[in-house]
């Protein structure tokens, strides 16, 4: 009788935006490593904010690194989206089962998701057809505690991989800076209307001359009890599915019918 053939591991590519030195990436590599054959590339700084930015104009690095044993990583000298697309077509080769970017250090959840390279790295491989997660913890902190987070990547992973869902997938998932004990589970949510009010603050440097350091508070506008920003101060993990569709379909419907398509020429 012919031996079963062995079922390949699925290949899970990591990357982030806090760089490869980061903790939360060694957290969430330690959280899906048993799911499947992970290959890690990721920026070689921190590239926090940089959104869906790429490298043009001068070269980009590649290096082999060595932080996480048997564990196949690269670090790149560019951009969160610029480490998805150098992973894709220069060290797999091919394009892995899912992408997961994260743990990232602080929120990504609301307006954030414009803003984030954790989320413009999942959003890039949802471009190429590839089903990502971003995840980020609600804590700045270096010492900031993952249990909970890698407790829920291993659980949505787990999930995504094993069900047959559309390969455009992208779920932004943020974790309250709770106690594992204390999570409440996940809530699937839309994204709150939220955003910050900013304010430069003007500074004299060492030479007297002026420059200005970006401040400002998170201000949410949305009562709504299915958002983001609900589900986080509730202790659940949210989940909000995005895409890179910016289309406005309702409103793009409502212009259709008061816009003429056709102009009459004089």
């Amino acid at each position: 009788m012919p031996k079963a053939k062995k079922k390949e591991q699925p290949i899970i590519l990591i990357t982030n935006d806090d760089g490869i030195t980061a903790p939360g990436i060694r957290a969430l590599i330690e959280a899906v490593q048993h799911l499947g054959k992970v290959t890690v590339v990721a920026p070689d700084k921190p590239q926090s904010g940089m959104g869906h930015a790429v490298t043009i104009g001068h070269p980009l690095r590649l290096h082999v690194a060595h932080q996480f044993g048997d564990i196949e990583a690269y670090q790149c000298s560019g951009t969160p989206v610029d480490c998805v697309k150098l992973a894709v077509d220069k060290v797999l080769h091919r394009k892995p089962d899912i992408c997961l970017s994260g743990i990232n250090h602080g929120a990504n959840h609301s307006i954030n998701v414009i803003y984030s390279g954790t989320m413009s790295a999942a959003l890039e491989a949802s471009i190429e057809s590839i089903p990502s997660i971003g995840f980020s913890l609600l804590d700045h902190s270096i010492e900031a505690d993952f249990a909970g987070a890698k407790k829920y990547a291993a659980i949505l992973v787990e999930h995504i991989l094993q069900t047959n869902y559309d390969k455009h997938l992208c779920l932004n998932v943020n974790i309250p800076a709770v106690d594992e004990p204390l999570l409440k589970g996940l809530k699937v949510c839309r994204q709150a209307y939220a955003k910050y009010e900013e304010e430069f603050d003007e500074r004299l440097d060492p030479s007297g001359k002026k420059y200005y350091w970006l401040t400002g508070a998170f201000l949410n506008f949305d009562k709504g009890k299915d958002t983001d920003v609900w589900a986080l101060k509730n202790n659940y993990v949210s989940v909000v599915p995005v895409q890179f569709d910016l289309t406005n379909h309702e409103l793009k419907e409502k212009l259709a019918q008061k816009i003429p398509s056709n102009v009459e020429k004089k």
